[in-house]
This record gives structure tokens, sequence and C-alpha cells, in this order.
């Protein structure tokens, strides 16, 4: 289903999808991704059958750590 591109047509053909808690409300600037998978895709959450990306386990995990560090200021 994940294709060695590291990209995914629709994501709707995935499941396990979750939004993060920290998300909260409406803004609508918010990604969802899918647990259980050997990659870790990710989605437009405007967009639920859109595109996905994936990511290496720890290529997402360093890309949240540089978030939570503060890499990519506003």
């Amino acid at each position: 289903m994940v294709s060695s591109r590291r990209s995914v047509a629709d994501a709707s053909t995935l499941t396990g999808w979750f939004k993060s808690t920290y998300s909260g409300g409406n803004q609508g600037e918010c990604l969802e991704v899918a647990r259980g998978h050997a990659t870790v895709p990710v989605r437009d959450s405007k967009a639920p059958a859109g595109p996905v990306l994936t990511f290496s386990p720890q290529g997402w995990s360093g890309f949240v750590t540089a978030v939570k560090g503060g890499a990519f200021p506003a």
C-alpha cells in the first residue's frame, strides 16, 4: 500500500488516523498521523482522501523532536 517513493495517492486507503490532542478546535491547520504501519503516514486533516507522505519511524521522531525544540519558528 505504501510505495517506495514515500507517498500514497489516497489517504482513505489507510486506517488508524488520529490528530494530536494539541490540535484543539477547528483551526483547520492540522496534520493527522496513522498508527499501525511500518512507516509513519502523515496527511492534511482537511483532505482525508488526499495524498499522504510517509516517513521512517526515525525520521518522524527526529521531526517531532525538532518541532518541540523550536527548530521551526512560526
